[in-house]
């Protein structure tokens, strides 16, 4: 979507009119010529394929659309404006009375291209311009706002604090102005929507594809990405609008009031081992014969190993040696399969395992394993309707869910 984001020029010069519902008013306010608010306007409406402003004799009144698109539009330039100041305070600069006024689109593309990439050649083909032009915009934009925003370090090219600021408000400003051209093609009936959705362990085996199923009935050519990794990496795109919401195991004690977790329901942690394994069937186990066992185990920091472990140190007995570390349910499945090894799962991760006979949860039931699975997104997020509808479809069937 970012290389669909229109000029910040005619974005801001519609806020303005919507505001004062007159182009002469409007001009005078944001120091652009009556003509070039027009052309702005009018390039807006091709933009978006559809009208924005009805326009009379006493006035340039929004329509419906430009109503929708309004909300988002004004979310934007708060966010970018907020993250300008932001910026520039971080890197001891100075503001101006509008700093928004001095940056553009070109320039806060460069920008996020450079985060993800530490070369000017890298980044420049990643957004499919040439060098020269990435490394002009980058540089105009350092220049505008007098402060340093690239540093060349042994790895190449990297954002400095204030950089780093800035490219987070911009990814959250881009965000809302995709939502708004969804929002804005769904009233036309065409559906454009995308959702991003960062899946831990157990949403991505039940509960998550069940929804996207549902969803995708109804909505059958909108676009989904699931995107999977560590719980630090997703938390990180969702604050800067890469994602629209998590679900999974949830952690709680943010030290921040930016993200809102949401609980769907609670699923506590079993032993699981391949069908034919020397404990399976067996009705009362104790841990000391669990580890007897080798293990594959969840990776450092998350909430099923922190149980994992304190398991075994409760109770006095030596974590078990030789672990491995896997986040992938089919490698988890093909160690168990063809070994002794045991692991710590949701019973729910297994439903599918279980029916056809490859694995089985043994008879130990480790104490304070209950953990809440759920929906986490950012405060100030304002889904669009296709998202809305996802979320609804993940809580109906969360209600559904039996231990």
């Amino acid at each position: 979507m970012h290389k669909n984001v229109p000029n910040l020029r005619h974005l801001r010069a519609f806020r303005e009119v919507a505001i004062n519902k007159n182009i002469s008013l409007s001009a005078e306010k944001i120091f652009i010529s009556q003509s070039a608010i027009t052309q702005a306007i009018n390039k807006l409406e091709q933009h978006f394929g559809t009208s924005l402003f009805n326009r009379s004799p006493s006035g340039m009144f929004l329509t419906e659309r430009g109503e929708i698109l309004f909300r988002r539009v004004d979310r934007c330039l708060n966010l970018l404006q907020q993250g300008v100041k932001d910026a520039i305070r971080s890197g001891n600069g100075k503001a101006g009375t509008n700093p928004l006024n001095i940056i553009s689109t070109s320039q806060l593309r460069a920008l996020i291209a450079l985060e993800g990439n530490h070369s000017f050649s890298m980044a420049a083909r990643s957004i499919n311009i040439s060098q020269p032009s990435l490394h002009r915009s980058a540089r105009e934009l350092e220049d505008h706002l007098s402060i340093t925003l690239f540093e060349k370090t042994n790895i190449g090219i990297s954002l400095t604090k204030a950089a780093l600021i800035l490219s987070r408000s911009a990814k959250l400003a881009f965000s809302e102005l995709r939502q708004g051209f969804e929002e804005v093609n769904e009233s036309l009936g065409i559906e454009s929507s995308y959702i991003a959705i960062g899946s831990m362990p157990l949403a991505r085996t039940y509960i998550l594809p069940m929804a996207l199923n549902q969803l995708t009935v109804s909505r059958p050519q909108m676009s989904i990405n699931v995107i999977d990794g560590p719980y630090e990496d997703l938390l990180q795109h969702l604050r800067q609008g890469d994602i629209d919401f998590l679900i999974g195991a949830l952690r709680g004690n943010f030290p921040s009031k930016e993200i809102i977790e949401e609980t769907l329901f609670e699923t506590s942690l079993s032993i699981v081992a391949r069908a034919g394994h020397p404990l399976a069937g067996q009705s009362e186990l104790t841990l000391e014969q669990l580890a007897q066992y080798p293990w594959v185990v969840p990776r450092k920091g998350t909430p099923a190993r922190s149980r994992f472990e304190a398991m075994f140190e409760q109770a006095g007995i030596h974590i078990p040696m030789g672990l491995i570390e896997c986040s992938s349910q089919i490698l988890i499945r093909q160690l168990l399969q063809a070994s002794d090894r045991l692991t710590f799962l949701s019973k729910h991760q297994i439903t599918l395992e279980e029916k056809q006979g490859i694995l089985a949860t043994l008879a130990y039931k480790p104490d304070h394993s209950s953990r809440p699975i759920g929906l986490t997104y950012r405060t100030d997020w304002h889904p669009t309707s296709a998202q809305k509808e996802l979320m609804n479809y993940l809580r109906d069937l969360s209600r559904n869910i039996e231990e």
